[in-house]
């Protein structure tokens, strides 16, 4: 257990992080999984690697929470869509470890994201969420997500399809304001 929030130090993410950060995928992705079903196409070290990289040279976050040096969760964004119209749009994704649940990391995490697109000039952000997580649907609901969007049965998890709700928040000025021809930001 976290004794403060203050003991969070969320920063660009490293090579050195990415086995924690496997680690921690790999939970949230196996836990939904029924037994016996074979799990490809998980990430190896060099696909995450190659993302982090990837990721950078857009100017992109890619984010890690730690706690005494300890990787603890991490977050990202990724352009919405590769058409240029989309170019204002990212899509995010955050990843607590388990034994950290409920102490803040999330919060940190998104709010860390939301300043870094905000502040690239990024207009929306966009998430999707399991419907059961409800502990995730209430933080962005917190953040001033929206529920945009119902997605039944996209996924087989738990032994049982489940729904993803389609969440979203304007950044900044978000569609009130107009597009500069100057906006200098990742191509699409």
């Amino acid at each position: 257990m976290i004794d403060t929030l203050a003991a969070i130090v969320v920063r660009p993410s490293r090579d050195s992080d990415v086995e924690p950060m496997l680690a921690i995928y790999r939970w949230h992705i196996r836990r939904g999984i029924d037994d016996g079903v074979e799990d490809t196409g998980t990430l190896q070290p060099d696909d995450l690697k190659d993302r982090r990289k990837n990721l950078r040279n857009r100017k992109l976050p890619h984010l890690a929470a730690t706690v005494r040096g300890e990787v603890v969760g991490y977050a990202y964004v990724v352009i919405f869509r590769k058409r240029p119209a989309y170019r204002f749009t990212v899509k995010h994704s955050i990843y607590v470890h388990h034994d950290h649940h409920g102490q803040g990391i999330g919060r940190l995490l998104m709010q860390a994201l939301i300043d870094a697109c905000a502040g690239s000039g990024f207009k929306q952000m966009i998430g999707y969420i399991d419907a059961e997580n409800v502990a995730s649907l209430t933080l962005h609901e917190r953040f001033g997500f929206a529920r945009v969007g119902l997605l039944p049965g996209v996924a087989y998890r738990y032994g049982k399809w489940s729904d993803s709700v389609m969440v979203q928040r304007s950044l900044g000025a978000g569609v009130t304001a107009p597009i500069t021809v100057n906006s200098r930001l990742p191509a699409a």
